[in-house]
């Protein structure tokens, strides 16, 4: 048969059947005397097979394999046939979701949520970024569209764009968010991490970034501490010196203890209303928890400091972390080790000593008249 009564036989359009014969899959056994493509019984068969296979979901890449390489199981196709078709009716299932979640007021309001879809699905990270800086505004972008972007972008410029977007979107995707911090994938859980320290205020954040201070990966813990350090959470205490003495953002960890150290902070207790009056009793009680904490500060860098294992490098991080302490609280500490048997450490804390009696007030010192 020539090719136009196969397509009319086949349902197959001749185009169709000449990119077949392109590809290899089906190609014609003969040709006519004006070179005319001319299918036997058995290429007309194999027209069909190709199509069943279609109609499966298969590529036409992965029928090519199927009808040549004798290894090619069926079974395994149809385990990775499963697999890809639940994956595809999942990804569907959360773009309908996104459009309901965007409570569209008419077609045009659902029109402008696919193609914000539809950019953040592109190949291009130059277009995904640009559809996030030029998307609809903030509350009409269904939160949880953004989070499930984040946490699967592998381009840091367009991730931050994302978490820009999703810190003007309000706390919706904070519970999409918090499933991530969770995740098998370190990958994952990094992105989470990152977005929600980007909106520690909103409900639910601050639970979901101190459950994060337990993650066996370090960068994952290092974000959750350094957002609640600097929201004033003392829990984070642990991790930031952990940070110091790895020599991690060690920098950035000792100016978060440094703070922690001289605000009232919270300790896991209950919070007090912003709104609501101290008593004179209550802010005396605030005033004596600060130099607590401080010493409780103080203690862990102390403990670090005095650890056998602790390198040359290690100690001299931790020395430089306690000039970020306010005020006096590491003045003795500084004096013993101004006279450590490390040369380098001794140095540093003994120059670190001055500093700290430039410091402070002459009147605490004990000046003239004294």
């Amino acid at each position: 048969m020539l090719i136009g009564e196969v397509a009319r036989h086949s349902g197959v359009s001749a185009r169709m059947l000449r990119h077949y014969d392109a590809l290899g899959l089906v190609r014609p056994t003969g040709r006519t005397t004006g070179g005319y493509r001319e299918y036997s019984a058995e290429d007309v068969r194999r027209i069909f097979h190709v199509e069943s296979l279609r109609s499966l979901g298969l590529s036409l890449k992965q029928i090519g394999r199927a009808l040549q390489d004798p290894v090619f199981t069926p079974s395994a196709l149809v385990s990775d046939l499963i697999r890809w078709t639940e994956d595809r009716l999942e990804r569907e299932r959360e773009r309908l979701r996104a459009i309901d979640a965007s409570a569209p007021a008419g077609w045009q309001d659902v029109l402008r949520v696919v193609e914000l879809m539809q950019g953040l699905d592109s190949a291009s990270a130059a277009r995904r970024q640009q559809t996030v800086l030029a998307g609809p505004d903030a509350g009409a972008v269904p939160a949880e569209l953004l989070a499930g972007a984040v946490l699967s972008e592998p381009d840091p410029v367009v991730a931050g764009a994302l978490r820009w977007a999703l810190a003007r979107s309000g706390a919706g995707a904070v519970a999409t968010l918090t499933a991530g911090v969770r995740a098998e994938d370190v990958a994952v859980r990094r992105r989470a991490v990152q977005a929600v320290a980007a909106m520690p205020e909103a409900p639910g954040a601050a639970a979901a970034l101190t459950g994060a201070l337990g993650d066996p990966d370090a960068t994952v813990r290092g974000h959750a501490a350094l957002a609640l350090g600097r929201r004033g959470v003392h829990a984070a205490v642990p991790a930031l010196v952990r940070m110091v003495v790895e020599g991690r953002n060690d920098v950035d960890a000792a100016e978060v203890l440094g703070t922690l150290a001289q605000d009232q902070g919270q300790d896991g207790d209950q919070d007090q209303d912003p709104g609501q009056e101290q008593s004179d009793g209550d802010h005396d009680q605030d005033h004596g928890r600060a130099p607590a904490r401080a010493d409780r500060i103080l203690t862990a860098l102390a403990d670090e400091l005095a650890r056998p294992t602790a390198d040359s490098a290690t100690r001299i991080r931790l020395t430089q972390a306690l000039l970020e302490l306010p005020g006096t609280t590491a003045r003795d500490t500084l004096a013993h080790l101004a006279r450590d048997d490390d040369p380098a450490v001794a140095l540093i804390a003994s120059a670190f000593s001055a500093v700290l009696d430039e410091r402070v007030p002459q009147e605490t010192r004990g000046g003239p008249g004294a």
